[in-house]
């Protein structure tokens, strides 16, 4: 297919203002529920069965069986992690299947270029702060011209990053046309056997006014907005929980004899969304992880107007004078730690680095209610918080519920003997040899008895 001359420029991890505006409703509404749906009403139960995600993990679990028939394996488990969290996005989030989850067919092309944009991307860390910034600023030069530029570059990581982008634009577009041509001949062809939120997205615009309606590149952008929202940090988070696991093997005990008690107590093979969300265990394994090892340690938020920032406690400036306030001037670019925040021992005590998911089975600290951190989700800023706090933090929770729930169960995990080395560019991602681009976390997989 040939691609449109400014396919490097379509596909944007930062989408326009009022397009992000529109598709933050219509995901609000339809797909990922907030903290206050409870008092709304309930969310639409179509989307957010745990059943469609259960049948991919499933496809998972028996490649495990499959590798495991002859004994113990190393298994790289980043691998099928990000793949089962691609295709779990695929089905619900663009009403597609990228990915059988099978040992003996390759990867999409679309998932295989979505798995490395952010390895690529590290590489290109002071090309993106400095650079990009100031390209987009100022508008220099025409999407050709950018194009033509990187052609001459010696930089491999931008001419990888070019190609990729034309792959999963090429892709997107392919989606997008198809969705298009269903709605044109009916909604009850348009529409598969759940709501998903591209097809709401394109739908819905269908019916805008011509001045409302968001233009198809917009739309197209979406799809790798809502990829890498809910790819790298539950497959990060989901590597993490798996490695603490295969190190803390009365954790994993405990865990798997929850998981085996609450299914002899189940009148189905599956729980559902409220039985899953029972398991004090499985949640204080999650919680705990997400509290100590955040996917993204820091966040990066610009100062839209003169700030005064008060401080929780006074420090001391460069000329020895205490202050409990800062001036943050407009433009200017600050970084949170997240990891800070959700590890400070003045507030979770002195054994806050410590990983205890028992920790959860009672009230946290008064201290940490005090404080009144703003984030979405067990006052933790995990998944951040206010009008830009993560939409999809409890489809991403659901996620990795179910696949502990399956996987434990039926599986040990033990250390392999390859050092883990996790890096902190960007999102959290663990390597075994940094001269690598690919990610990779291997571990030892048997059956469990």
């Amino acid at each position: 297919m040939d691609l449109p001359v400014d396919s490097s420029v379509v596909v944007k991890a930062v989408p326009s203002a009022i397009a992000a505006l529109i598709v933050w409703v219509i995901a609000r509404r339809f797909v990922f529920p907030h903290p206050l749906d409870k008092v709304r009403g309930p969310p639409n139960p179509s989307l957010l069965a745990a059943s469609q995600f259960f049948a991919i993990t499933y496809k998972l679990r028996d490649v495990f069986l499959q590798k495991t028939a002859e004994g113990p394996q190393e298994i790289d488990f980043m691998r099928w992690a990000t793949r089962v969290s691609l295709e779990i996005i695929a089905q619900s989030g663009f009403g597609t299947s990228w990915d059988p989850i099978t040992e003996e067919t390759d990867e999409h092309p679309f998932t295989s270029s979505a798995k490395l944009i952010v390895p690529w991307g590290k590489k290109l860390l002071l090309f993106r702060t400095f650079v990009m910034p100031l390209i987009y600023k100022y508008n220099l030069g025409t999407p050709a011209l950018q194009r033509f530029l990187i052609g001459l570059t010696p930089s491999t990581p931008l001419k990888e990053l070019r190609n990729i982008v034309d792959t999963m634009h090429c892709h997107s577009l392919k989606l997008v046309n198809e969705k298009k041509e269903a709605l044109a001949k009916g909604s009850g062809e348009f529409r598969n056997d759940h709501k998903d939120i591209l097809g709401i997205l394109m739908e819905e615009n269908a019916k805008a006014s011509e001045e409302d309606r968001l233009p198809d590149n917009e739309v197209i952008a979406q799809i790798s907005t809502f990829t890498f929202a809910a790819m790298d940090t539950t497959s990060s988070a989901l590597c993490r929980i798996f490695w603490l696991l295969a190190k803390h093997q009365d954790v994993q005990d405990k865990l798997r004899a929850e998981i085996r008690e609450a299914k002899q107590n189940l009148n189905s093979e599956e729980p559902n969304y409220d039985q899953l969300n029972a398991l004090p265990y499985l949640d204080g394994v999650i919680r705990e992880t997400l509290r100590l090892y955040p996917p993204g340690a820091v966040v990066g938020r610009e100062c839209r107007k003169d700030t005064i920032l008060p401080l929780s406690k006074p420090i001391k400036t460069v000329d020895g004078t205490d202050t409990q306030e800062i001036f943050i001037p407009k433009d200017t670019t600050i970084f949170a730690s997240l990891l800070g925040s959700n590890t400070n021992p003045e507030l979770w005590g002195a054994d806050t680095y410590d990983w205890k998911p028992e920790r959860w089975f009672s009230p946290v600290p008064e201290k940490v209610v005090e404080a009144r951190i703003p984030g979405v989700y067990s006052h933790l800023m995990t998944f951040l918080g206010g009008g830009r706090a993560c939409i999809g933090f409890k489809f991403s929770l659901m996620e990795m519920k179910v696949l502990i729930y399956v996987l434990v169960d039926q599986f040990k995990f033990t250390p392999a003997e390859q050092e883990i080395i996790w890096t902190m560019a960007g999102f959290t991602t663990p390597l075994v040899d940094r001269s690598k681009v690919q990610p990779e976390m291997p571990i030892m997989i048997s059956r469990a008895d």
